[in-house]
């Protein structure tokens, strides 16, 4: 982290500076590496129409976090994580076995997520309100183990992405062809819907449940708005997505707002700006 300290230095920021705030330059590490994963995974999450289900798996999310506290865990993260991938798996399956729309099934489980956190979050008269900060995120809470962790998910979605991106992408827009060439279809979907689940619970502490699944669909709306190619796609959403947030950390903390609406609401100027240009 100190190599880091330094090079931040450079940047004409009294946070920057060599006695600056520590806390807001392990944030802006944080968004550097989280913004990108999200820019990548939306490409996805647009192409599959697959907004609701990212916004399903915040609401898994949140229940695993109720049940880790329940349970007393020291950090209730883990427990988090542990069900969002099992709720991830368990919607691929079921939407592969019933015959029922990917919205229904989505709904069917996004409901029955809530309504369980809820329960747990207030069983015994328990007092919702120790939840709250899940709700609207604080990334200047952020600790560089956390941000090691989050890098180490992005190698590994990058790698994957360059592995397999051309069978991920029959899968999403003919899964019966992608089947027929012999593409495993349900097991790139089931790591797909992995990868989001833990960008999704391990960035919610800092992003925060009510605006995460915007940052999960917003840059890959807007790329597809403009982008000519796939190349085009994937890149505008990944610069987008970093452009939106770095705009974002910095002026929250000029200003005193939440980051992560703050950067939701550059992408959302993003989105707005490549829809006047779409026809050119």
């Amino acid at each position: 982290m100190e190599l880091w300290y330094e090079i931040v230095g450079i940047l004409p920021f009294s946070w920057a500076q060599a006695d600056g705030l520590l806390f807001m330059k392990n944030a802006f590490l944080a968004i550097l590496v989280i913004t990108p994963l999200f820019g990548l995974l939306s490409t996805m999450v647009v192409t599959n129409r697959m907004s609701f289900f990212s916004d399903a798996l915040g609401h898994s999310a949140f229940t695993g976090m109720a049940i880790g506290t329940l349970a007393g865990a020291f950090a209730p993260t883990p427990c988090a994580v542990v069900f969002a991938v099992v709720f991830s798996l368990l919607f691929t399956l079921v939407q592969h076995k019933a015959h029922l729309s990917s919205d229904t099934v989505i709904g069917v489980f996004s409901s029955t997520a809530v309504a369980l956190g809820i329960f747990i979050a207030t069983l015994g008269g328990q007092s919702f309100t120790k939840f709250n900060a899940l709700l609207i995120g604080d990334v200047l809470s952020v600790a560089p183990a956390e941000i090691g962790l989050l890098f180490l998910i992005l190698v590994g979605v990058v790698i994957f992405w360059l592995i397999s991106l051309n069978k991920i992408l029959l899968s999403g827009v003919h899964p019966a062809l992608a089947d027929s060439r012999g593409t495993h279809v349900m097991i790139y979907e089931a790591l797909f819907a992995i990868a989001i689940a833990l960008v999704v619970t391990l960035s919610m502490s800092w992003v925060g449940l009510m605006v995460i699944n915007s940052m999960l669909v917003l840059p890959g709306a807007a790329a597809r708005n403009i982008a000519h190619n796939m190349r085009q796609y994937h890149l505008l959403s990944v610069l987008g997505a970093l452009a939106a947030g770095i705009a974002g950390i910095i002026t929250s903390f000029e200003i005193g707002a939440s980051a992560g609406a703050t950067i939701t609401l550059y992408l959302a100027v993003f989105f707005a700006i490549s829809f006047l240009f779409r026809k050119k």
